[in-house]
């Protein structure tokens, strides 16, 4: 759905966005992570072609940035970080003003769908500005979504929004993968990127990695399988070193941990390893790294883990 080879964009002296390749595949939902100034909201505007790319190329829904712009931005849509409503024009009027823009047939039934789907339908007299700030980003995305894009650039869709609202938005996210849609995601919350995403790109400037939140804790981290003992011995930990596929023990308190790479298919002889011992298997868990973790060290080491 979305292809980049070598997109790169430049402002001046400052490099932006530099030789970015990679792929979106169809119905996916794709994050982009990064701090503030790596590039992330460059990247989705070159790609809806409302920005150049300074060299490099992208084909997007099968439209060649820079070539077939006109199409393309067509077929995508895009929600800014801002989402720029018109506040004294009623909710039902800012979006039947940008489905005549974009020359929906019907305008007055897409926009009664989209009201209604939203839960807005309700409040669709009253003036957008009087909306809570949840109402408003779900306004916002309705209004990327009124031309039925097959491609949705979400730049930060729940900045600044309480819990609730927060919920809400991402409900309707994966509403959105649920109808087949590609969605580009550009997020700081690294805890929601993890729910969401079938796979994230840790980004600055430069790609750093790129494959599933699972699959990239598992390459920097391995799986850590604890065990949790009625009591811990030094002959405990030797058991479970002895194995080949374990690259590392951890004793702490009356637990082990076992860094491993498929605990599913090793966990039985590990435990059998340690009654064999003598030891008194309380139970079995795993200590989960989280994406936070992935990115701290990404950004710390700008390692570069790759898609398999």
């Amino acid at each position: 759905m979305i292809e980049t080879r070598d997109l790169t964009r430049r402002f001046g002296d400052v490099l932006a966005v530099d030789r970015l390749t990679l792929t979106v595949r169809p119905g996916e939902i794709f994050g982009f992570l990064g701090p503030n100034g790596a590039g992330k909201t460059t990247t989705i505007r070159m790609l809806a072609a409302l920005i150049e790319p300074t060299s490099g190329e992208a084909t997007v829904a099968g439209c060649r940035v820079g070539k077939d712009d006109s199409r393309l931005r067509a077929q995508v849509g895009f929600l800014t970080e801002t989402p720029g409503l018109y506040d004294r024009l009623s909710t039902e009027a800012n979006l039947s003003y940008f489905a005549h823009l974009y020359d929906v047939e019907d305008v007055p039934g897409r926009v009664e769908h989209y009201l209604k789907w939203l839960g807005l339908w309700d409040r669709r007299a009253e003036p957008a500005g009087t909306l809570s700030k949840g109402m408003r980003q779900k306004l916002a995305i309705a209004r990327a979504l009124l031309h039925d894009p097959p491609v949705v650039f979400l730049d930060e869709p729940t900045s600044a929004l309480d819990p609730e609202a927060a919920h809400l938005v991402r409900d309707f996210i994966g509403e959105l993968r649920r109808e087949g849609r590609t969605i580009v995601l550009c997020t700081h919350n690294l805890d929601e990127a993890d729910r969401l995403c079938d796979r994230v790109a840790v980004f600055r400037q430069r790609l750093l990695a790129l494959d599933a939140p699972a699959e990239l804790r598992r390459q920097l981290f391995g799986r850590k399988v604890v065990f949790h003992l009625k009591e811990l011995k030094p002959e405990y930990s030797l058991a479970l070193q002895a194995f080949p596929f374990v690259s590392g023990v951890q004793a702490v308190d009356r637990r082990l941990l076992a860094t491993v790479q498929d605990p599913e298919t090793q966990n039985p002889a590990l435990v059998l390893a340690l009654v064999e011992a003598g030891a008194e298997v309380q139970f079995v868990g795993e200590l989960r790294q989280t994406l936070e973790d992935v990115y701290l060290q990404l950004m710390k080491g700008e390692a570069a883990p790759r898609e398999l």
